[in-house]
């Protein structure tokens, strides 16, 4: 129940984040490139490098890893998400677009996850 719990409200902390970051994003860019989902969906790909990467270390337990990787990240990331805006993009013919944005998704998100897991075996 306690990691029912911590996963539940990561998932509140991650969902509401993504909500804001996105806000704020759409606030500044004007294109029907879905850059907000891309930065969130990166963000978080370096984040969850980290998280697993102190797993490795020994330096969380397993209710504080379901917390940030399952709780916030999940609710944070957002595939379901960057699925259904690539077929957007796909039905009004941004054939382009969708490429672009599918390629740096998977592309830049595993450099991050890469990044963020790479920080912590430098120590």
């Amino acid at each position: 129940m306690k990691i029912i719990l911590a996963i539940g409200t990561g998932s509140f902390i991650g969902g509401t984040f993504r909500y804001l970051v996105s806000q704020l994003m759409q606030s500044r860019i004007t294109s029907a490139f879905p850059f907000a989902t891309l930065a969130v969906n990166v963000i978080g790909c370096l984040l969850i490098g980290i998280v697993f990467g102190l797993m490795e270390k020994g330096s969380i337990n397993q209710e504080w890893r379901f917390f940030l990787s399952t709780g916030i990240l999940g609710g944070f990331t957002t595939f379901s998400t960057f699925s259904n805006e690539t077929f957007g993009l796909m039905r009004t013919g941004q054939y382009s677009y969708a490429f672009i944005y599918v390629f740096a998704s998977v592309l830049i998100g595993l450099i991050a996850t890469w990044g963020g897991y790479s920080m912590l075996r430098m120590n």
